[in-house]
């Protein structure tokens, strides 16, 4: 079990209705997404080709934060308000599709944004299943 699984299932409200694997997961992807979308602005930023990756740089941290603040909005289970849990999860999609698809058209010429794209259709898929099972 992961210390993430852990804190849900030790925190008194528990996941409140929520299936604690895929919550987990979805915080897990959200963390894992932001990490690696401020990883890949940063080896944009020292690509030759900088003011090519303007908009890759915009919306690898335009990501990083959404998903930042839906990991840390999903932490929280006490009191949770589920309209603004949704919203969290709607926007963390909207995003990581657009980072993503930026991403891999740098993909062929920056392993980075090949290795970002990926963690940006992980964290989607991931809010899109937790999504799928809120009631």
């Amino acid at each position: 079990m992961t210390h993430i699984a852990s804190m849900i299932e030790t925190h008194p409200d528990g996941a409140a209705g929520l299936d604690v694997t895929k919550l987990a997961d979805c915080i897990a992807a959200c963390t894992r997404c932001a990490q690696t979308c401020t990883a890949c602005a940063d080896a944009c930023l020292a690509e030759d080709m900088v003011a090519d990756l303007r908009s890759c740089i915009r919306l690898n941290l335009d990501c990083a934060d959404l998903c930042a603040a839906t990991g840390y909005i999903l932490s929280r289970r006490t009191g949770q308000n589920l309209a603004t849990v949704r919203a969290a999860l709607e926007s963390c999609i909207v995003v990581c599709q657009a980072c993503g698809n930026e991403c891999e058209q740098h993909a062929g010429m920056h392993e980075h944004c090949r290795v970002c794209a990926e963690a940006c259709r992980a964290c989607e898929a991931a809010c899109r299943e937790l999504l799928a099972v809120m009631v």
